[in-house]
């Protein structure tokens, strides 16, 4: 994995994160500010997908390959999941799910690292 871009989709993350929380605050709903922190996070993702899958399937060491590729397939689906809801909810609590996905997204890439640098 590339350290680089795991730094990338954490601090996308985290500003989608805080924007949403920010928003929920003061009772906002989706707005294009919001989906394009979402897009930049998505791409962010999608390429962490590509970039997972390659390295991860060229791999000589022994890691932990099926909950690695599990991960990695999950994190590009939780954001837009979370943003789709609130796009059709446009409540005050649809921007804690954004949060909420934003912090998942976090956390699964987080483990992604640990399963990758622990096989290392």
């Amino acid at each position: 994995m590339l350290s680089w871009l795991i730094v990338v989709v954490v601090a996308a993350a985290a500003a989608l994160a805080l924007l949403a929380l920010l928003y929920a605050l003061r009772s906002k709903i989706v707005d294009d500010r919001l989906l394009l922190v979402a897009a930049v996070l998505e791409v962010a993702t999608l390429a962490q997908l590509v970039v997972g899958l390659v390295l991860g399937l060229g791999r000589a060491t022994s890691f932990e390959k099926a909950v690695f590729f599990a991960y990695l397939g999950t994190v590009p689906f939780v954001a837009p999941v979370a943003t789709l809801l609130a796009l059709k909810e446009k409540t005050r609590s649809s921007m804690a799910v954004v949060a909420g996905g934003a912090v998942v997204v976090g956390v699964l890439v987080g483990r992604l690292a640990q399963i990758w640098y622990a096989g290392a």
